[in-house]
């Protein structure tokens, strides 16, 4: 395998602290697309704790134009300048250099570092884009007070942006005009951004709990104002729920928003000037649906929340990056749940982290590209910004308030930041903080950081009817050669009636239930095997083990039939509730996949319990609408994927396809009277009791429509044709491609309605793309169409990552042609934007787990890519997956 520079893998244990630490840096741009001039002054000084006197500036496809070190020019003999470093050798104790470079932004389409989209300039500097705009010690523990200059065409560029403050504007007489920005707040580089652009703005004068006024910005494209009402609701409320939850205000005088069409990620959290994905700002009723909605108010607070967890207190390395992600995910979270405000609202979004996390970072756990919450080495830090780093991350959070208590929690909290504002820390250091908060040894917590895998904690239970005691015996193993982890387990019991059973912990205490009662509590697991008894049970009961999720595991215990039925329809707990029922989901679903596997398709049958299992739910009014629509989905394909040995693809979507053309027709009059039970006349409401009914219905719908009739089909066309929302209309249109309905008309309505919505566009080609109708031809043809474009990630995504992600069935095809398809287009990828490449990669890094005859030709795929000139992000990728 060749790369255009050897691959170097980085280790944690080799971190040493910079030579140099930077106090000020001024920086100049003189933008144009194709030549963008950097003028860069920084003053340093050497650091007490380094022992080096060399000055190593990182520095990437920028062309330098000269140096000046203490007001001397320095010849081309007095630096070393390779492909990636500037290096002054044995440079005095105070430095002050200033340094010229060329780049050119129109050319840049790895969307990192300063680029032009759209003919506007943006920049994205996470995690090492800093370096393909100036030379720079381009590390998050060097951290400086930033002032910045922008020069640019007013005509072409008549808005000028970048962090902090603005603290000077004018024209410079030649059609130019200028904009000077300060930062008063030290931060890393890569937290530095710049916008020159044509936008408008929806601005608010904002008041703080200080009565400090603040002004709020969106800024977008124009034509888009009409759609930035949410984000900057959302923005306010991130605001006020940190300033309510944590103690936490807005620093400074200013919090902008910009959104862009070309954007490799979601956001990103740069100080006082967030960028965003146009993805997770536009909206309104015509073009989003509810779970955009629910995603922007989610990001929006994510980015937000950043400002102190991230901006204030940052990492001191990127093997600490679930400091700021994992801790900030967990805020976001916090803040999606307390905005819906109640306890069944709550527990939606619960289910649905949950469902994230057995969708994507379990099988991560499992897989070649597996690592640490917080990693020891890598080769390309793009490729560690994961499920794991991210949403498991965010567990491990959840877990100290979980064993802390929310109010211990928020103790340490306040320690952290007292001790560590302004500084670059370790995820060591946060764990010390609530440690020292609560007076807790959280020694062993440490684990979860630094051991990769997901661990699996195995249940056993006895009852002592003349005792009255009912044991818990419970036990953990991981990966070989780990040590035990300290887990959570939040436990309930269930006596016959459904009701909780009063708790006594012998030798124990435990946390109050949500509603103040005693009726959960939480066990600390820290050995290999430990016993837990209940006193003063009066019947045998049936456990609710793991509730909440306390801890991001695998449980086993050996739950009879009767048992998870009384559990999915009586237990107190809304997600083990949920639990239960994709336990008996998933048992049939295996006994159905190994049955097709092994004799074909015919002869399947569903049992009745099942069915009248899921009639109980679905028609329980009681029950939250969203909370019914979660219980009443199946596992998904790639869940069901990873509890077998040997995957088959089309044996799981046949079994899967069944069960729910089964359930389909079985409930077929009580999944209409749902339907319409669950209609939201009146204007649009993204409020989460809507938003649920909405999905109760749509899910209602799909059912309807896996083998539709005369009648459901006709339902499907007249929801498209007078939807007054997006989310009714896509899931309509959904509903009938993935049916194998003719939709050809409606595709075509639905593209003619919105050919000028990027956004929504973007939703055609998934749809598409995601349907178990289409093949590998079919995606090749919607490639040719002229709205797709590989050089936009958001694009990209829609058409290629939903068919090779989202639609197993046809990706796994028996002929390979979509392995050939998918290295075609990771090498093309890799090309133009090798973080998006990369990205795609990992969809083939799990290729052993797949039957012979599909292993052969995914390797043969993964070789293909493996011959050409790689990217280190696509070759880490690719290098792990063919490892033994």
């Amino acid at each position: 395998m060749r790369t255009d520079s050897s691959p170097t893998t980085i280790f944690r244990k080799d971190y040493t602290p910079p030579a140099y630490l930077v106090d000020t840096v001024e920086l100049g741009f003189d933008l144009a697309p194709a030549r963008t001039v950097v003028a860069n002054r920084i003053t340093l000084r050497q650091n007490p704790d380094a022992a080096s006197h060399d000055i190593v500036l990182h520095g990437e496809e920028i062309e330098l134009v000269q140096v000046r070190l203490n007001g001397q020019q320095l010849s081309e003999r007095d630096y070393e300048l390779s492909h990636a470093t500037l290096t002054i050798r044995n440079a005095p104790a105070e430095v002050v250099l200033e340094i010229e470079t060329l780049c050119a932004p129109v050319e840049n389409t790895t969307l990192s570092g300063l680029y032009v989209s759209n003919g506007n300039f943006f920049t994205q500097c996470e995690a090492e884009g800093f370096r393909r705009i100036t030379f720079f010690p381009d590390r998050p523990d060097v951290m400086a007070r930033y002032t910045v200059m922008l020069r640019a065409d007013k005509a072409a560029y008549p808005v000028l942006l970048s962090n902090g403050n603005l603290v000077e504007q004018g024209e410079l007489g030649d059609g130019r005009h200028y904009a000077k920005w300060e930062d008063p707040f030290k931060k890393p580089s890569y937290l530095f951004a710049l916008v020159a652009a044509k936008l408008v703005c929806q601005e608010e004068q904002f008041k703080l709990a200080d009565g400090r006024e603040v002004l709020l910005q969106v800024w977008v494209e124009e034509g888009n104002l009409d759609k930035t009402d949410y984000a900057m609701q959302s923005l306010k409320n991130s605001i006020r729920w940190d300033e309510q939850r944590f103690g936490l205000e807005l620093d400074l005088d200013r919090f902008m928003i910009v959104a862009v069409g070309d954007f490799n990620m979601g956001a990103m959290e740069n100080k006082g000037l967030n960028i965003f994905n146009t993805k997770f700002v536009l909206a309104n009723p015509r073009t989003a649906t509810d779970i955009d909605y629910a995603g922007i108010e989610a990001v929006v607070g994510h980015e937000y929340f950043h400002n102190w967890t991230g901006n204030r207190v940052t990492c001191r390395d990127w093997f600490q990056l679930s400091l700021k992600e994992g801790l900030t995910v967990f805020r976001d979270q916090e803040f999606s749940a307390d905005m819906i405000g109640t306890d069944s609202g709550r527990a939606v979004t619960r289910i649905d982290q949950v469902r994230t996390l057995r969708q994507a970072q379990f099988p991560e756990d499992a897989g070649p590209m597996s690592h640490p919450v917080r990693p020891d080495s890598f080769v390309e830090i793009n490729n560690f910004y994961t499920v794991t780093v991210y949403e498991k991350g965010a567990e491990v959070v959840r877990m100290y308030q979980t064993l802390l208590g929310r109010d211990g929690f928020r103790k340490g909290m306040d320690l952290y930041f007292e001790r560590h504002d302004g500084q670059a820390v370790t995820c060591d250091d946060f764990r010390a903080a609530m440690a020292d908060a609560n007076g807790r040894d959280l020694t062993q917590f440490e684990r979860w950081y630094s051991q990769a895998g997901t661990p699996v904690v195995t249940a056993r239970t006895r009852y002592d009817a003349v005792k009255r005691n009912f044991d818990i015996i419970l036990s953990q193993r991981g990966q070989p050669e780990q040590q035990p982890f300290h887990i959570p387990v939040a436990v309930g019991l269930l006596g016959a009636n459904g009701k909780d059973l009063p708790l006594t912990l012998e030798n124990g205490k435990h946390e109050k239930g949500a509603k103040g009662d005693e009726t959960t509590v939480v066990l600390e697991l820290t050995g290999q095997e430990q016993i837990f008894r209940f006193r003063n049970v009066d019947e045998r009961p049936t456990p609710s083990i793991l509730r909440d999720f306390s801890a991001p595991v695998i449980l086993e215990y050996d739950y009879t039939d009767d048992e998870l039925l009384h559990l999915f329809s009586q237990d107190s707990d809304p997600v083990n509730r949920w639990e239960a029922g994709q336990r008996l989901a998933m048992e049939r679903l295996l006994k159905l996949t190994k049955q097709v596997a092994a004799h074909g398709a015919n002869n399947l049958k569903l049992d009745s319990t099942f069915i009248n299992a899921m009639r109980s739910v679905l028609t329980d009014e009681k029950l939250d609408a969203a909370f019914r629509e979660l219980a009443l989905i199946l596992p998904s394909e790639t869940i069901v994927a990873e509890q077998m040995d040997v995957v088959d693809p089309q044996a799981i979507h046949t079994a899967r396809q069944f069960m729910r053309r089964t359930i389909g027709t079985a409930l077929q009059t009580e999944l209409l009277a749902q339907y319409h039970a669950n209609q939201t006349p009146g204007d649009y409401s993204p409020d989460a009791l809507s938003a649920g009914k909405r999905a109760l219905k749509n899910l209602c719908l799909s059912y309807l429509m896996v083998a539709p009739e005369l009648a459901e089909l006709k339902l499907a066309q007249q929801q498209f044709e007078n939807a007054s929302n997006m989310t009714d209309r896509s899931a309509a249109l959904v509903s009938m491609i993935h049916s194998g309905a003719e939709s050809g008309p409606y595709l075509k309505a639905f593209y003619d309605d919105f050919d000028n919505e990027a956004l929504v566009i973007d939703k055609w080609f998934a749809m598409q793309a995601s349907a178990p109708t289409t093949n590998v031809a079919a995606v090749r043809k919607l490639m040719q169409h002229p709205a797709f474009t590989l050089k936009t990630p958001n694009r990209a995504r829609a058409l290629i990552f939903n068919f090779t992600n989202a639609n197993p069935s046809q990706f796994h095809a028996a002929d390979g042609s979509a392995y050939e398809f998918w290295a075609e287009f990771v090498i093309k990828l890799d090309a133009i934007n090798p973080q998006v490449a990369a990205r795609l990669a990992r969809a083939m890094d799990r290729w052993r787990r797949y039957a012979p005859a599909l292993q052969a030709k995914m390797k043969q795929a993964l070789e293909k890519v493996a011959r050409r000139k790689l990217s280190n992000d696509v070759s880490e990728v690719i290098t792990k997956a063919l490892a033994n």
